[in-house]
């Protein structure tokens, strides 16, 4: 009975171990992505004045053989679903790239996985400002209403082109008055 019991209680810990291993695989990298399931960035939101959806979101899909993209973007209202092509994912889930097809031209996109894979940051483009990134947060609740657009950060000035100025007069440096020397004696 004695090692009938140790047999027991052996597969009881090995099946344990063998569950919880799994779960280990999935957590973030280093605090990025991670390495299995699906996530949901979005930074979706409705114009007060149209009702029109604004913004664009992204479904991360994670498997073992491959990692999938699904991309939505607005044009006045949300587009048909694109699956994107050419998906990388870094090995620690901190940045990925794809490309998906917009009207006959192929765009691709990345941006960097931040805040333990809560937060996508896409390179630049937000508002029309190529230095501006857009920052896709993740969907945890999708019962919840979209929010009210912000309105778009003012673009920063476009430095002032220098005016044609005239020829560069060489510049002497300052000098000092000089004294005239003493008449020296003249000998005969």
């Amino acid at each position: 009975m004695k090692i009938a019991h140790q047999i027991a209680c052996f597969s009881l810990l090995a099946a344990s171990a063998a569950i919880a291993a799994p779960k280990a695989a999935t957590k973030p990298a280093a605090g990025g992505l991670p390495r299995y399931g699906m996530a949901v960035y979005s930074d979706l939101c409705v114009h007060p004045e149209s009702g029109e959806f604004g913004g664009q979101r992204i479904s991360v899909q994670r498997f073992a053989e491959v990692d999938t993209v699904i991309y939505e973007f607005t044009a006045g209202g949300l587009s048909w679903p694109l699956v994107a092509g050419d998906v990388n994912i870094d090995p620690q889930g901190r940045q990925m790239y794809f490309t998906v097809q917009v009207d006959e031209e192929e765009r691709t996109i990345s941006g960097k996985f931040q805040d333990k894979g809560d937060t996508l940051v896409l390179d630049g483009g937000y508002c029309g400002q190529p230095d501006v990134p857009s920052r896709l947060r993740k969907v945890k609740d999708f019962g919840r209403a979209a929010p009210v657009c912000k309105p778009c950060p003012a673009p920063k000035p476009a430095p002032l082109e220098p005016e044609e100025e005239a020829p560069a007069v060489p510049k002497m440096p300052h000098e000092a008055p000089v004294k005239q020397a003493a008449p020296q004696p003249q000998q005969a």
